[in-house]
């Protein structure tokens, strides 16, 4: 029993430390498209932010998917607009997990940072 307890303690862990760090991928993704010229620099830059980053904090993603929407580099220049990252990340737990408990889960998260309204896009 305290076993059990135990591997749910620790999956609880690492399924909050997971979160945090997609969330931090997500930012960094999103800030990463926000400083590109092109919808297609974006989507490039953000999915070699998010990988970088997620590799940085140790976390291996058994599928990663990027999602950019990049619909504020059609705003004229001199207008206000955001690119937006959305994430999500299959994590493992197949090392903590006991029984009844799934052997991964999906985090998922996103974050919109503004286009510098005087640039060229």
């Amino acid at each position: 029993m305290l076993l059990l307890l135990v591997l749910l303690t620790v999956a609880a862990m690492r399924i909050t430390l997971a979160g945090a760090q997609v969330d931090g991928a997500a930012r960094d993704a999103a800030r990463a498209a926000s400083l590109a010229r092109t919808p297609a620099s974006a989507t490039a830059a953000a999915q070699q932010s998010a990988a970088r980053t997620l590799a940085g904090q140790q976390l291996t993603c058994t599928q990663l998917t990027v999602t950019v929407d990049p619909a504020g580099f059609a705003v004229p220049v001199g207008t206000t607009a955001t690119v937006a990252v959305h994430l999500t990340c299959r994590v493992a737990l197949g090392d903590v997990a006991g029984p009844g408990m799934p052997g991964s889960t999906t985090i998922t998260a996103g974050y919109a940072a503004p286009l510098d309204p005087y640039r060229a896009r």
